[in-house]
């Protein structure tokens, strides 16, 4: 391989259409900077392109930058993204291109295509760099590689996430008018821990790192969140409150620093009903927001994903956040058995329990997954661009397709029109979002 003096590292566009939530919650490129941050020890050359932000196409910075080696990582909406970024590298630099991220640990063999080099099927991104250093590609196991004679397929490791350095946020600290999560601007991400501890039958972040759950040290979580010049923390882990005695220590460490900022997390309905006093502590060291996966309104749904928690227990998560003053972020899920009562049946639900804040995503079985399988002959669609969460990509088990999405967009837009008349998010453009979900009610699925 040649010599690497010159990387990109690039992050995706979420969507080229309007139908996103782009300037709504924009995510900064942790993953990169962890890179980044490596690069910069080693004296190598790196810049980074967030397609979320940037306002020249990948393209230009391509033409511009010259890179030796571009490494793209994204999810599985932004795979055809991340193949047309390889392909352009490989046209226009000649680089040597590597993917990685969540997409690529899950499904590495729809990158085994010939403008792709290399695959990082795990998080060990020091695997990453020993290439970029000129470690023989045969030497680093976490790597598919293409050959001559075709793919040779790793087998990934669990990776210490304690071994991750603190990320170079340079490119965040330019870009501070773009990273937000709702009205928090800007908002900086911290990442604790990988993979969840639990099996929800839905979920594929279960999966990843080999299914083992690894965690930081957690007076290094609040040494790095000390540093960061940004009052607004989004703790990532797919569920930060998991552990009792840690959040216990967490909350004591914040208290001690006299740290003052304000949080977003995501954690689960039985640890909020089980430790109301806890949730009165993290309101009082500045949560703002837990994102809350409650799913389902009936303990057949619940059981069904493996959540382990019923609705007595959402119930009281719910009643719990709101009354220490936590906003609680409600997740759902509109499963495809649902019939135009089931929608109906989620707006009242959401209504009864005064939840302003929901999010309804549509039940979307993860491509190479159990699953999938399991839905292979009512899978729709190929295109990995519909698997947003927003789209349905597999056949409704009692409506029509268009009556499918009639409904949904229904409910988004009382949803929203709820939103609009209790005066949150007003820095969301309400009309623009509602007109989308009125024409895409009869767009999608005719």
């Amino acid at each position: 391989m040649k010599e690497i003096r010159k990387v990109l590292l690039i992050h995706p566009e979420i969507s080229r259409t309007k139908y996103n939530f782009a300037g709504v919650i924009d995510n900064e490129p942790l993953e990169l900077e962890y890179i980044a941050a490596l690069l910069r020890e080693r004296g190598v050359d790196y810049a980074i392109w967030d397609g979320q932000v940037e306002r020249i196409s990948a393209a230009e910075k391509l033409k511009a930058y010259m890179p030796d080696l571009v490494y793209v990582c994204g999810r599985t909406r932004q795979e055809r993204f991340m193949l047309e970024y390889c392909q352009s590298a490989k046209d226009l630099c000649g680089s040597v291109t590597v993917i990685g991220g969540l997409h690529a640990q899950q499904c590495y063999a729809r990158m085994y295509q010939n403008c792709v080099d290399y695959i990082l099927v795990s998080f060990d991104i020091f695997q990453l760099i020993q290439l970029i250093q000129g470690t023989p590609p045969e030497q680093l196991e976490d790597m598919c590689r293409r050959t001559e004679d075709g793919w040779h397929t790793a087998a990934p490791k669990p990776f210490d996430i304690q071994r991750l350095p603190l990320p170079d946020r340079s490119y965040f600290l330019t870009h501070t008018d773009r990273y937000r999560y709702l009205e928090l601007l800007p908002c900086a991400h911290v990442r604790t821990a990988y993979c969840c501890p639990y099996r929800c039958s839905f979920c594929s972040r279960n999966k990843l790192n080999c299914g083992v759950y690894t965690c930081r040290d957690i007076q290094d979580v609040v040494e790095e969140i000390a540093r960061i010049p940004c009052e607004n923390i989004y703790l990532v882990d797919d569920d930060f409150l998991v552990d009792e005695k840690r959040i216990r220590q967490f909350i004591n460490l914040i208290r001690e620093r006299q740290i003052c900022k304000r949080y977003v997390c995501y954690g689960r309905a039985d640890f909020i009903a089980r430790y109301p006093e806890l949730m009165q502590q993290l309101k009082e060291i500045g949560f703002y927001y837990i994102l809350t996966g409650l799913e389902a309104l009936d303990d057949q749904h619940m059981t069904a994903y493996n959540k382990k928690c019923d609705m007595d227990c959402n119930t009281k998560a719910v009643e719990i956040l709101h009354n220490v003053g936590i906003h609680m972020m409600g997740m759902f899920i509109a499963d495809l058995d649902f019939t135009g009562k089931d929608f109906r049946s989620m707006y009242r639900w959401i209504k009864a329990h005064k939840l302003r804040h929901a999010a309804v995503s549509i039940f979307t079985p993860e491509l190479d997954s159990p699953l999938y399988q399991q839905y292979a002959d009512r899978i729709l669609t190929e295109d990995p661009g519909a698997w947003d969460y927003l789209h349905v990509v597999a056949q409704p088990g009692r409506l029509s397709l268009r009556a499918y999405y009639f409904h949904y967009h229904v409910l988004l837009i009382r949803l929203f029109l709820r939103g609009w008349r209790d005066g949150i998010y007003d820095f969301v453009d309400y009309g623009y979002y509602i007109r989308s979900f009125v024409k895409n009610m009869f767009r999608f699925g005719g």
